[in-house]
């Protein structure tokens, strides 16, 4: 397995305020505990080796001692491996907890899945939608590029939003991880890496793994933004065939790429010769202040590939979504599509486009629903959790919730216990990663959430009883 070379840069970004001169906790200790913590988040990939004792120690202004000290207790407690020549190796123990699937029981409350109901409007949607099939009943239906009424309101969709696009650039899919699997068929092979923020949204770590690709995961800092250096040292290291990104209020974390890291990475794809899959699910999401341009902009549509889906925004039954590229990649994706089905049903594309040509109103109304939601959500959190730590994302559909301690599996394994969905951060994460980490939607109406949170306090409360406390070191 390919070894990455972590950068001392961006492992003191990813390391943030570790040393705390104010308690009695040894330097060393200190450090471990930040690495530690570090590796269970995910923040630091299985399998990557650690800069040299004597460059993080100048890096970080410490004694080499000091570091030596440090790297010694991770090796002892299993989180790291000597090898000799490979320096330290990132791991996890043996005994460390993996993720188990869970089933959904009948009476759950489900805080695994982060979509919302049909509202009346689809239904409306549908109807009308009904009416217009008949006019397309003399044809085959067959038609692998989409509805050319559909394809034309996406069309118009990304011009509106500062990115001129024409009918022959969409090919529509059925769903958003549908056309990554397409495009992995299209553009990797077995084998071949792809890159991928990380955490990241499972669905996709799922397409990728089923194309025999080896996902790649660079880091997410600990509090806002993208890694760019990461992103352009594991691409220089990695050479993926493909990358995937979540810049529009990324799931699971809920942040928004700005509009200089979007020029960034735009532009060290270019250079590296890297094709961009760039997954807009949520784009239109947003509850204060819509995201900058998209990345389509800062580049051609034959590099930066866009994803795009109803799913969200609208319904996750329609299981339509679509692909922005050049025309000459939409050529190829229909070649490899026939081999698949030959195109999406005729009537959610009709719905589809219903819906698409009257976003702007049908938007304006749910993004108020949801700021709600999430507003509400965030307050209750705060009473019946008050050791959690969250923030109010900018858009999405969930919190992105920090757990006192590497115990999100085993929450989210005592929660079936009392009739409670979760979804622990190991299923965003690659290998066991963000054990520490807990997604938590806020789709469900405030009185179910707060039945739900009730629910939870108890399992929470057990579960740390036998828990010796908690180091005082943050990071």
């Amino acid at each position: 397995m390919t070894q990455r070379q972590l950068r001392s840069a961006s492992l003191i970004k990813v390391l943030g305020q570790w040393h705390h001169p104010d308690t009695r906790v040894p330097v060393y200790r200190q450090l471990a505990e930040g690495l530690r913590l570090l590796i269970l988040d995910g923040r630091l990939p299985l399998n990557s080796r650690l800069p040299g004792e004597r460059e993080l120690a100048e890096s970080l202004s410490l004694s080499r001692t000091t570091v030596a000290n440090a790297l010694n207790q991770l090796r002892e407690e299993g989180y790291l491996q000597s090898r000799q020549g490979s320096g330290s190796i990132v791991r996890l123990p043996e005994t460390h907890v993996t993720q188990q699937a869970y089933t959904l029981p009948g009476d759950t409350l489900d805080l695994a899945t982060a979509a919302l109901p049909a509202s009346p409007v689809i239904h409306q949607a549908y109807q009308r939608a009904i009416t217009g099939l008949t006019e397309h009943l003399s044809s085959t239906g067959y038609d692998s590029r989409g509805l050319p009424r559909l394809r034309t309101a996406i069309a118009q969709h990304y011009c509106q939003r500062g990115l001129a696009t024409t009918p022959d650039q969409i090919m529509v899919v059925n769903g958003a991880v549908s056309g990554l699997a397409l495009l992995l068929r299209l553009f990797t092979g077995p084998g071949d890496r792809v890159l991928v923020d990380h955490p990241t949204y499972p669905m996709a770590l799922d397409a990728i793994k089923g194309a025999s690709c080896r996902p790649v995961g660079v880091s997410l800092p600990a509090n806002e933004g993208w890694d760019c250096d990461g992103f352009a040292a594991t691409i220089a290291q990695t050479s993926p065939r493909l990358a995937y990104l979540i810049p529009d209020f990324h799931n699971p974390t809920g942040r928004c790429m700005n509009l200089a890291e979007r020029q960034n990475i735009a532009a060290i794809a270019e250079r590296s010769h890297t094709p961009l899959v760039i997954d807009e699910t949520m784009a239109e999401l947003w509850y204060e202040t819509p995201p900058p341009p998209p990345v389509a902009c800062f580049g051609d549509a034959e590099r930066i590939i866009t994803l795009g889906s109803c799913g969200k925004s609208f319904w996750g039954g329609l299981r339509l979504g679509w692909i922005r590229t050049s025309p000459g990649v939409i050529a190829r994706l229909v070649q490899q599509r026939n081999t698949l089905d030959l195109g999406s049903p005729l009537l959610e594309q009709l719905t589809a486009a219903i819906l698409i040509e009257e976003e702007e109103a049908i938007l304006q109304e749910k993004r108020q629903q949801l700021r709600n939601q999430r507003d509400q959500c965030l307050k209750l959190i705060q009473s019946y959790f008050p050791h959690w730590k969250t923030s109010n994302p900018p858009g999405g559909l969930s919190f992105w919730v920090t757990l006192p301690s590497p115990t999100s599996t085993r929450f989210a394994a005592s929660a079936e216990n009392v009739g409670i969905h979760l979804a622990p951060g190991p299923r965003f994460g690659i290998d066991g990663a963000f054990e520490r980490f807990l997604r938590l939607p806020f789709t469900l109406e405030t009185n179910e959430m707060e039945m739900a949170l009730i629910r939870l306090q108890p399992v929470w409360q057990q579960l740390n009883q036998a828990r010796p406390p908690a180091s005082n070191i943050m990071i």
